[in-house]
């Protein structure tokens, strides 16, 4: 086995076999939705979690995959396992679920499509290309993108539709080695990045922006279990640029990183206690816990290879 697996509209196919029609909507008109969990030492974290998610993005969206969420949950699974020879020593997958409307169909209307398509796969996840940024924390910065409000489409959905998150990560891009793209909202407050959320640490007490204005990540939700576990006050509410900026820490939080400490924030820097801060630190080894993976040393690792 010399090539991943992936599984695509009931086969399971070497990658290179699988193809996606021009025609198809996820492809010419971004109509589509996914969701994406990581492994740890080959074990799906919270796919249940994940799973749900993909499920509440397919109906908002109004599409319909075909399959159950335990069948769907069954082929993430199968998907990983035959994937699992082509690993090497301390790697792990991120693993995908990819749902489009299907195909225009043509001489119809533009809203007809047929029957969805559906996509399993999975890659390994990029450790030794984002183990620095763990190591030394993120410089954020704010373009000058705003994140596509509530009323013109529901953070809630997971689509495909990232291309005000591309651009402004496009944006930054240039400004550091270590640059992360973290968007305002319409109203001029902090939102999200590109499947990222952000966390700030003031005073001891956790902020959050409220899940009105972004897509709460799965990570994100781990990170307020464990804050209240460890006894650690958390706000969701609306942060004001002014507010990050003064912040004592900030970490995000994502499906391949878990937590990634912030060193600075528009050129503030915001590591007077070191990265990460005593509470990224608290959380991240909690973190490790839960997963029952050291993902810090994991990407450290990468970096020795």
């Amino acid at each position: 086995m010399t090539e991943r697996i992936a599984y695509f509209n009931g086969q399971f196919l070497p990658e290179s076999k699988v193809c996606i029609s021009f025609r198809d909507r996820g492809f010419n008109l971004g109509d589509a939705v996914f969701d994406a969990e990581r492994t740890f030492a080959g074990e799906i974290f919270r796919l249940k979690a994940h799973i749900d998610r993909l499920y509440q993005s397919l109906e908002k969206a109004s599409i319909d995959p075909g399959l159950t969420p335990e069948e769907m949950t069954q082929i993430t699974r199968e998907t990983v396992a035959q994937n699992s020879p082509l690993l090497a020593p301390g790697e792990d997958y991120w693993v995908l679920q990819r749902v489009t409307r299907g195909l225009n169909v043509v001489g119809g209307e533009l809203w007809q499509s047929s029957g969805a398509t559906v996509i399993v796969e999975c890659t390994p996840l990029p450790l030794r290309a984002r183990a620095p940024l763990l190591r030394d924390g993120l410089d954020i910065f704010t373009p000058s993108l705003r994140r596509v409000p509530p009323e013109s489409l529901d953070p809630n959905i997971k689509s495909h539709n990232y291309l005000n998150l591309v651009m402004a990560d496009l944006e930054v891009r240039d400004r550091s080695t270590h640059a992360w793209a973290i968007l305002l909202d319409t109203r001029g407050f902090v939102s999200e990045g590109i499947g990222s959320n952000i966390f700030f640490v003031k005073n001891g007490e956790l902020l959050t922006a409220n899940v009105d204005y972004v897509l709460p990540g799965v990570s994100r939700a781990v990170v307020l279990e464990l804050a209240e576990a460890e006894g650690i006050p958390v706000r969701e509410t609306d942060i004001s640029l002014e507010q990050a900026h003064d912040a004592d820490e900030a970490f995000i939080t994502s499906t391949s990183f878990c937590i990634c400490p912030v060193r600075s924030y528009d050129g503030t820097m915001l590591d007077g206690h070191g990265v990460p801060g005593p509470l990224t630190r608290q959380l991240s080894d909690a973190f490790s816990r839960e997963a029952g993976f050291d993902f810090v040393g994991q990407y450290l690792d990468a970096l020795q290879g």
